[in-house]
């Protein structure tokens, strides 16, 4: 009796944290989207409110957002087309001067590139590599490939932290230091946001091939 009321309540501790962890993956990036945007109506509601009491003697809730709102969609409108495009295209190359600047702005861009649509514009392949030390392994990207004149590949590889995935660090390793799996880009990210609560089922699979030896291309 006892043993059967331990399992129920193991098996109910189980399914609440797994309720919880899934609760975390949709509250946080809601709650980061919802605090950005926030920020940024306050901020615009800050500038223009001013004015508004200026030219109509009292305050006009709300200026912040629609003005957001209404700026969100000329950005996209002017991107859009063309001549916007390169518009766009003369203020990076502008920026692209700012020594410091040029640095900040193409990191960001290249970072929320890769991640919005990582499969055709990002990471070219999940891996798993041999890190912070031997024995161990984790997730990474391959971001780009050289091949000497030899026929040697290098791998340029983007190991995410977790569970923000937007910092982490470069590994350049030769190609026989990997394994390649066939993971998604998606899943991997879910399992590095989860801290691993979302794991796929082929990471287990492919570490118990060859006793955690790297798996050299065919």
């Amino acid at each position: 009796m006892l043993k059967s009321t331990l399992t129920v309540l193991l098996h109910a501790g189980r399914k609440i944290r797994g309720h919880f962890f899934a609760g975390i993956l949709l509250i946080v990036p809601l709650a980061i989207t919802i605090g950005i945007l926030s920020w940024l109506f306050a901020s615009i509601d800050g500038i223009l409110q001013p004015a508004v009491r200026t030219i109509t003697g009292y305050t006009i809730p709300g200026v912040g957002f629609a003005a957001t709102l209404i700026l969100i969609y000329v950005a996209g409108v002017i991107v859009s087309n063309v001549i916007g495009r390169r518009l766009v295209g003369y203020g990076e190359a502008a920026l692209g001067r700012i020594p410091v600047a040029r640095y900040l702005y193409n990191g960001v861009r290249q970072i929320i590139s890769a991640f919005s649509n990582p499969d055709t514009t990002g990471f070219m392949q999940v891996v798993l590599i041999e890190f912070p030390r031997r024995g161990t392994r984790t997730l990474g990207f391959v971001t780009n490939e050289v091949t000497s004149s030899s026929g040697k590949k290098l791998l340029n590889i983007f190991i995410p932290t977790s569970p923000n995935p937007t910092s982490g660090f470069l590994q350049i390793v030769d190609e026989s230091e990997i394994i390649r799996t066939g993971i998604s880009v998606d899943d991997a990210l879910k399992m590095i946001v989860s801290g691993g609560r979302m794991s796929p089922a082929e990471v287990g699979e492919k570490l118990f091939v060859g006793d955690l030896g790297p798996q050299r291309p065919a």
